[in-house]
C-alpha cells in the first residue's frame, strides 16, 4: 500500500496571464513517517510531438515528513518561451505534477491547458512570433488525469523489488483544511514553493 495518498490539488490564480507563475495548493496524507524526502516536480509540456520540449519548471524536496495530512503551495515560474515551438505556443497543452520517493515516481497528475489570445483580433490573426504577454492561460482544473505507480517504500535491504508496473487511475478528491498543528516539512531553499501548514 502506498504510504502517501494525494488528497486534493487546488489550481490557484486561474485563468491567468501566460507569463504569471503557476500555483498549485497540494494536500496529501502520509500514512506513516517517511525517513527520506519526497521530490515534487512541475513539468510543462512544450509540444505533444516530442519530450525534447518538456520543461521542468521547478523541483522541490519535502521532508522528513511525519504521519498526518500536510498542505503546501507549489509555485513555479512560467516556461521559457524560447524553448516552445511556435506552432505549439497557442492551443492545448499539458502541465504535469509528479511526486517521487527515493527517485521512484509514484504519482503523476496532468492538467490540460488552453493558451489563447484574449484579443479577438489576435485570435483571428495570430502574430508570428507569438506575443506571450497577450496570451491567457486557462488550466482545466476540474479534469485532472491521475496516474499511480507501484514502488518500493521500504528500505533497500528490506525488499528486493524496485519500481513496479503502473496502475492508471483518473480521479479527483478533496479534503477540508483544519488548523495548523505539529511539525512543518522543510523545503529546499532554491524553490519558489513553501509549506503552509500540517493538517490533522
Amino acid at each position: 500500500m502506498a504510504k502517501v495518498q494525494l488528497c486534493n490539488i487546488t489550481v490557484m490564480d486561474n485563468p491567468s496571464q501566460f507569463l504569471n507563475p503557476f500555483q498549485f495548493e497540494i494536500t496529501f496524507e502520509c500514512i506513516e513517517e517517511l525517513k527520506e524526502d519526497l521530490e515534487w516536480k512541475m513539468i510543462y509540456v512544450g509540444s505533444a510531438e516530442s519530450e525534447e520540449y518538456d520543461q521542468v519548471l521547478d523541483s522541490v524536496f519535502v521532508g522528513p515528513i511525519p504521519e498526518g495530512k500536510h498542505m503546501f503551495v507549489f509555485q513555479a515560474d512560467p516556461p521559457n518561451v524560447s524553448r516552445i515551438p511556435e506552432n505549439d505556443a497557442i492551443g492545448v497543452t499539458v502541465v504535469l505534477l509528479t511526486c517521487s520517493y527515493r527517485s521512484q515516481e509514484f504519482i503523476r497528475v496532468g492538467y490540460f491547458i488552453n493558451n489563447e489570445y484574449s484579443d479577438p483580433e489576435l485570435k483571428e490573426n495570430s502574430p508570428s512570433p507569438p506575443q506571450f504577454d497577450k496570451v491567457m492561460r486557462n488550466i482545466l482544473a476540474s479534469e485532472p488525469r491521475v496516474t499511480r505507480f507501484k514502488i518500493n517504500w521500504e528500505e533497500p535491504n528490506q525488499q528486493e523489488n524496485g519500481q513496479g508496473s503502473g496502475e492508471n487511475q483518473a480521479q479527483t478528491s478533496s479534503v477540508e483544511d483544519n488548523s495548523a498543528s505539529g511539525q512543518i516539512p522543510s523545503f529546499n531553499e532554491n524553490s519558489n514553493s513553501w509549506a503552509t501548514m500540517e493538517c490533522s
